[in-house]
């Protein structure tokens, strides 16, 4: 079965910044990765990993300092400004000042590409930015002026002028960045069914680890020494490239819930005997109290009991058992028993 070509395609692509005539300052690369058509990826990595410089080159904001970037397999360094905004389309973090123009002007300015310098628009342009208006759910209020927007109005309304422009690439910097969790939630989905459902492929930088692991269709995992990683979220994850490309002091990735612990490890060991979503926060309340999760017999031993739709938290200490209400009840009364065992570190 013969590979689909991809939309984008990266080879042996190296991204810096060139300091002087022959001074030359290398982020990242050689590169051979592709975007595929129909899926949405997200580039992760630490701050100053070299996200911004990546994205920045893809667009043809900034030339690379070797290889290429191919878009529907043509170089991006041989087309003209105004053919490549008919190949692809960004969306930045910059606050973008949009005058007294309402949402619907906005996203109609998405066609210029298409249209040229007098802007008339034929019944298909106009037909586009109904598609983008309605794919975005921001249809309802095309006739707003955008300042009158809330940022996740105005976001999302960026995306729509991209949408717009069908492009078959489409790239987004730190999209979420300025948003409350609901929207950055409605967002990272959105992204997800417009990849489907467009079958463009979308790729954009973002910190929100937890959402790019549930809504992306693969990761692109940049590190601090220049190296990427690529590949299904849940592979990297349990491949353990996760906790390599984010490892801080006392910051600790961990596989089975897909998130940082920004506890240090504690000392006092305690048995959990549970399961389900109230042993997971159990666990987290005990971590955040300074004890460590073991497996095996311990000094203290905490389990869980639920009836009748009642969760009840009953401790073992020394022989004596005391029965507890909430997780608030339980970590009052451990924090009167003295230490009766601790782990070795």
């Amino acid at each position: 079965m013969t590979a689909p070509t991809p939309l984008l395609e990266m080879q042996a692509l190296v991204i810096g910044y060139k300091l002087g005539r022959a001074e030359r300052k290398r982020v990242a690369g050689p590169l051979n990765l592709a975007l595929q058509a129909g899926e949405l990826v997200c580039l992760l990595g630490p701050n100053g990993a070299g996200k911004s410089t990546l994205m920045r080159t893809l667009a043809g904001l900034q030339p690379p300092l070797s290889g290429q970037v191919q878009i529907e397999q043509i170089d991006t360094q041989h087309i003209s400004a105004a053919e490549l905004a008919r190949k692809l389309s960004i969306v930045l973090t910059d606050r973008v000042e949009a005058g007294n123009l309402t949402v619907q002007e906005l996203v109609t300015l998405g066609r210029y590409p298409h249209t040229g310098w007098l802007g008339n628009l034929t019944a298909h342009d106009q037909a586009i930015v109904r598609e983008a208006l309605a794919a975005t759910n921001t249809a309802q209020f095309a006739t707003r002026r955008v300042a009158t927007l809330s940022d996740g109005e105005r976001q999302k309304v960026m995306l729509a002028r991209a949408l717009a422009q069908d492009t078959p690439v489409v790239l987004l910097d730190e999209p979420t960045a300025h948003l409350d969790l609901p929207n950055r939630v409605q967002l990272m989905r959105l992204l997800h069914q417009l990849a489907r459902q467009t079958q463009k492929a979308i790729l954009l930088s973002t910190h929100e680890l937890d959402l790019a692991l549930q809504a992306a269709d693969r990761v692109w995992l940049l590190h601090d020494e220049g190296q990427l990683h690529a590949g299904v979220p849940e592979d990297l994850v349990l491949s353990g490239t996760f906790e390599v490309a984010f490892a801080r002091e006392g910051l600790v990735f961990d596989q089975a819930t897909g998130t940082f612990t920004i506890h240090k490890p504690g000392t006092r060991l305690v048995r959990l005997d549970g399961s389900g979503p109230l042993a997971f926060w159990t666990r987290r309340a005990l971590q955040r109290e300074g004890f460590m999760l073991t497996d095996d017999e311990a000094p203290l031993r905490v389990e869980l009991r639920e009836q009748n739709s009642a969760s009840q938290w009953v401790s073992h200490v020394a022989g004596q058992i005391q029965s507890h209400h909430s997780i608030a009840d339980l970590l009052t009364y451990l924090r009167t028993v003295p230490d009766l065992g601790q782990a070795q570190l």
